[in-house]
């Protein structure tokens, strides 16, 4: 599985509007074939940082997405309004959060 996790930044203006976006966006995210959770949430609308959590079954899936033509629009449609930092991470040992 891959996790891939960081922030968001929008301008505070835009904020609703992007958000607007990525909640459509995330809608048609969520029924592709590998996709196991995509979701964002505000962490601080005064400086327009959002949190940004995708769980992935591999990396043709992720893939996959990242050239999805609703995501290349997505991307395409705030670039320059937007920056990331979003980092994946490979997770090899998955199991319960109070398993040891």
């Amino acid at each position: 599985m891959l996790i891939v996790t960081g922030y968001l930044y929008v301008a505070p203006a835009e904020l609703a509007q992007f958000m607007t976006h990525l909640k459509a966006l995330a809608n048609v995210t969520r029924q592709r074939d590998g996709n196991i959770s995509y979701d964002a949430a505000v962490d601080d609308a005064d400086t327009g940082r959002l949190l940004l959590s995708e769980r992935w079954a591999d990396q043709v899936a992720l893939t996959a997405h990242l050239t999805a033509d609703e995501t290349v629009q997505f991307v395409n449609q705030w670039s320059g309004r937007m920056r990331a930092d979003i980092r994946k991470y490979d997770a090899l040992n998955e199991r319960d959060l109070m398993e040891g």
